[in-house]
């Protein structure tokens, strides 16, 4: 009992502190007078530098510096592989997505009002990041390095993602929302109203993104041939599988086909690439400003989709019948 009422002072003490933590320059302080650095503009002579105390002086240590956090829900969307996600929502997409927020939590309550507005944000967790760079290579522009901070890569020290999209509907516990940048089964941390008058300055400055946006105003530089296998494989896959990763295949090749370790492009010969594209591999050669599509191939051998545990790779029935149905492919 002691120490509680120890701790209580010590806090009562830091609470005061903090009321007059606010330290400007010469002639402040005096009783009954407003601190300058809060009079009005005209009221000022000339700026003053203004220090703050430190708040966590006198207060008991944190037990611990980590943070505990639970996920409100789940994002459900037909995106499956990291691949199917776009870098950023299209504005113009016309797709549903859903969020399912967990039973039990009193969400329904939570949720009253929300229906009022036409955006939502939301606030995710990037659960497949195991590590974090402080450099990282983004995928648009060319193949340089930026500081992790000025970047919206999911390879971050505290992988927390923050998505604007459209709320479509209200339905229980589930809202219907439009596009995402998110896979299926992304946790989400919370959802929050979009608000016209304090999220949006379309005037300020995108930094170094200012010129990949102006280079993607241009048409893109390259045309696309497919060849004969590529378009059976391709059309095998869709029909058999409803597995079709061509959109956003298509639109990396249409842009920009150069080696690139975030695209996931690779240079295998003095004239021939290989695109990941999730599970599967996309085989290309170049002609001149024309990207060939050679063929498709899986992304794991058989030897690795019929080893024990293996039963949760992404696409491993559909692997092991592709390499049935195309034997001789790479």
């Amino acid at each position: 009992m002691e120490t509680r009422a120890v701790q209580a002072r010590e806090h009562a003490k830091a609470l005061e502190d903090e009321r007059a933590r606010v330290v400007v320059g010469p002639g402040a302080g005096r009783a009954g007078s407003p601190s300058p650095a809060f009079l009005p503009a005209s009221g000022r002579k000339e700026p003053r530098i203004v220090q703050f105390r430190d708040t966590m002086e006198g207060m008991p240590e944190p037990e611990s510096s980590k943070l505990s956090i639970e996920p409100i829900g789940y994002v459900r969307t037909f995106r499956r592989f990291k691949f199917d996600a776009p870098n950023q929502p299209d504005a113009e997409d016309q797709e549903v997505n859903s969020i399912e927020l967990l039973p039990g939590k009193q969400f329904e309550l939570a949720l009253q009002d929300l229906d009022g507005f036409d955006r939502i944000w939301v606030v995710s967790w990037f659960h497949r990041n195991t590590a974090w760079r402080p450099r990282v290579l983004p995928p648009r522009g060319p193949a340089k390095r930026r500081g992790v901070f000025a970047t919206r890569s999911p390879h971050r020290p505290a992988p927390i993602g923050l998505t604007c999209t459209p709320l479509l509907a209200v339905n229980g516990l589930t809202l219907e929302v439009g596009p995402l940048d998110l896979v299926d089964g992304t946790p989400v941390l919370d959802i929050k109203p979009y608000l016209r008058t304090v999220d949006c300055f379309p005037r300020s400055s995108l930094g170094w993104v200012e010129e990949i946006v102006a280079a993607e105003a241009a048409p893109p530089s390259f045309d696309l041939r497919i060849l004969p296998l590529a378009k059976m494989q391709l059309e095998w896959l869709k029909t058999n599988w409803e597995i079709n990763f061509t959109e956003r295949a298509y639109e990396i090749l249409r842009r920009d086909p150069s080696p690139h370790r975030t695209r996931r492009i690779l240079k295998l010969e003095d004239n021939r690439f290989r695109l990941a594209c999730g599970a599967w591999r996309l085989y290309f050669h170049l002609e001149g400003e024309v990207v060939v599509i050679e063929e498709i191939a899986k992304g794991y051998a058989n030897e690795t989709l019929l080893a024990p545990g293996k039963e949760k790779i992404l696409d491993r029935a559909a692997q092991l019948a592709f390499a049935e149905q195309f034997p001789l492919v790479s």
